[in-house]
């Protein structure tokens, strides 16, 4: 069997990538989108209700989408990372080019099991004060945890 790399960060594909301490992994895009489907994430920003994550596989996208009753999977083929990000970006979604660390070796902080969370922990990363959408988003393109590539 022959495994083949998945793009890293660093490669000329990422505009955005996190640089806390960590190794640097896969390519990733967060999503964010103005889903209302539940009443009490209205109380959210408007554009940044929801989240949900895009991780860069041997062969194509693992897409990890938690809601409140599952949590979606899918893993799409055929695609290159700009033509990923540019289908979201055209259906009204924010899209944020990224890519996923080596967590601390450490229990990440223990919080409700929200789309926050899960992107945050598919992402490797370890923000405890990070609960909604848009401060992810915010973490996520801060000039201080980003750097353009």
């Amino acid at each position: 069997m022959t495994w083949i790399a998945a793009p890293r960060c660093g490669d000329g594909r990422i505009e955005r990538s996190m640089t806390v301490s960590g190794e640097v992994g896969a390519a990733a895009l967060v999503m964010f989108a103005d889903d209302t489907s539940l009443n009490c994430l209205r109380l959210l920003r408007r554009g940044f209700r929801h989240c949900f994550v895009a991780v860069a596989a041997t062969e194509g996208w693992i897409i990890c989408d938690p809601r409140s009753p599952c949590t979606d999977l899918a893993f799409v083929t055929g695609f290159d990372q700009t033509q990923v990000a540019t289908w979201y970006r055209d259906l009204g979604l924010c899209v944020v080019e990224t890519c996923t660390l080596q967590a601390p070796l450490r229990p990440a902080p223990i919080r409700p099991f929200t789309c926050v969370e899960a992107v945050k922990r598919v992402l490797g990363v370890h923000a405890p004060w990070v609960l909604t959408p848009w401060q992810l988003y915010r973490l996520l393109t801060s000039s201080r945890n980003s750097r353009l590539t």
